[in-house]
């Protein structure tokens, strides 16, 4: 391992293209994120949590016919973001991305959604095919600000991503919607469950003071808080990496980046939480990579994933009567980061 990569962003990734759209006006609070791989990127997916949102996910099983996927889609707004997935399709056909079929292509998007449907927004106000789309156009390959911006906009704790550069020479990233039952933040430290995975000083907290943490922990709550009692739960998200891997690979990729999640998220994987993660891998499958190669992309992938949720936790801010960010709740913790300008 060298370090994070030169902007500690899933676009460090070679082939991937981020894209969000967000509102948070005229009564919503959501957002859709769009990961382009548009000529066809390996995949595979892990489904952990008890209420999942998913689209288009039995077809990256492993021994399939589709090969690779031209976009995977990450948004608010429940079952209804789904739809989310249909304006990618469209400006995916427009562009003739999608594997060839009598005269035309059909695009292969996967698609997970987090529950933010009333967190502060009006319920009927989420995530349609036009959100994809816009999405979709915007997708770059420019370093993504982690916060409130994209599927982040309405989720208890906001999007973040990260990266890291191997000394086998590939790169791993991750991006990540947080929006768990659980908490991202250890009561006994107030620090973030995942602040041990800090790479280069890149978190630039210390712990916070004892009456801050004091305050905290006597109002505490969830990101599921709401006056109807309702579960508003899932954490989703994306690993990726530029090493050629196969569909199973790709898989084992996501399954042991959800240790990532383990590790900065307590408790996980609950009932009300849909959790899923994607692994994608952009380089073509030509060689097979030893294990030694193997074991640490996949290793790098659940580390990567745990700093995704801290910069989540670090960089989202309060929006309207959301929660409040971390660095509003501690802001002893957060010195460092506000002298530095973040």
């Amino acid at each position: 391992m060298i370090g994070p990569g030169p902007n500690n962003s899933i676009t460090d990734v070679p082939g991937v293209k981020v894209g969000n759209y967000t509102r948070s006006d005229s009564g919503y609070r959501s957002g859709t994120t769009v990961i382009r791989t548009e000529t066809g990127a390996t995949a595979g997916y892990s489904q952990m949590g008890g209420a999942p949102g998913t689209k288009e996910t039995d077809l990256l099983k492993p021994g399939g016919q589709v090969r690779g996927v031209q976009a995977i889609v990450l948004s608010g707004g429940s079952a209804y973001g789904l739809d989310a997935a249909t304006g990618v399709m469209q400006w995916m056909e427009e562009h003739k991305f999608g594997v060839p079929v009598g005269g035309g292509v059909v695009p292969i998007v996967p698609a997970a959604i987090l529950m933010d449907l009333g967190r502060g927004g009006d319920f009927k106000k989420r995530p349609n095919a036009m959100f994809g789309y816009k999405a979709t156009e915007a997708a770059s390959t420019q370093p993504v600000k982690s916060g409130r911006t994209g599927m982040g906009m309405g989720a208890g704790w906001g999007m973040g991503t990260a990266s890291v550069k191997l000394s086998n020479g590939y790169t791993v990233a991750a991006i990540v919607g947080l929006n768990p039952a659980g908490s991202p933040v250890d009561p006994r430290t107030c620090l973030p469950y995942g602040y041990f995975l800090e790479l280069a000083d890149e978190f630039n907290i210390v712990q916070p003071k004892a009456e801050e943490c004091q305050t905290a922990q006597a109002g505490r709550g969830g990101p599921n808080d709401g006056s109807d009692g309702a579960p508003r739960n899932t954490t989703i998200a994306l690993v990726a990496t530029d090493a050629p891997l196969i569909d199973l690979e790709a898989e084992r990729m996501a399954q042991i980046a959800n240790a990532g999640l383990a590790r900065s998220i307590r408790p996980i994987h609950n009932i009300g939480d849909g959790d899923t993660v994607f692994g994608i891998a952009t380089t073509p499958f030509t060689t097979q990579l030893g294990n030694a190669d193997l074991q640490a992309i996949f290793n790098a992938a659940a580390d990567v994933l745990g700093r995704a949720v801290v910069h989540a936790v670090l960089d989202s801010k309060q929006v309207g009567n959301s929660r409040l960010g971390y660095c509003e709740t501690y802001p002893s913790a957060c010195v460092k980061r506000k002298a530095a300008g973040r």
